[in-house]
């Protein structure tokens, strides 16, 4: 599993969209809270209705915020043990999006496409972040994991729509 280790007390999943994989993990790991963003009106609004549907609300919340402005919360940078990302944006959105959520020994764990290698993962331009690869998975999937090893610089996220226009890498 690319988490390989006891489930975290807290997680984020980056841009959840039709709720996977937070959902099935929420599921999957009873102790764990879970916040699920998406910047979409109707994702969140259909994330909201799973949660509730499937009796997660109380440690399941849905936040409606672009990932730049929610890296940019005191209160939600270096928050975080595990930050999913599936079909986010490309490696540098992510990294750049995913790092000030982190906290400093939390994972970064990204759905990968099947033919990756690794090589999408630029590791001097991840320590700019605070970010290392630690590790690529194959299983049936792929899943690439960064650990935050330093502090997130302030300068980061950039602001909303820049990371996307101007990928750091």
């Amino acid at each position: 599993m690319a988490w390989g280790a006891d489930p975290p007390p807290l997680a984020l999943d980056l841009g959840s969209g039709g709720g996977v994989p937070g959902l099935p993990l929420a599921l999957a790991w009873p102790l764990t809270e879970w916040v699920l963003v998406d910047a979409g009106e109707r994702r969140a609004e259909f994330l909201g209705q799973a949660v509730a549907e499937l009796g997660l609300g109380e440690r399941v919340g849905v936040v409606r915020r672009r990932a730049e402005e929610l890296g940019r919360d005191p209160a939600q940078r270096g928050r975080y043990p595990l930050v999913t990302a599936r079909s986010f944006g490309s490696p540098a959105v992510t990294a750049e999006c995913a790092a000030p959520l982190l906290a400093i020994g939390g994972r970064l764990i990204v759905s990968e496409p099947p033919d990756a290698t690794g090589h999408r993962w630029p590791a001097a331009a991840l320590a700019g972040l605070g970010l290392e690869p630690e590790r690529l998975i194959r299983l049936q999937a792929g899943y690439q994991v960064l650990r935050q090893v330093a502090p997130c610089p302030e300068r980061f996220p950039r602001r909303s729509g820049v990371p996307a226009k101007r990928p750091l890498f």
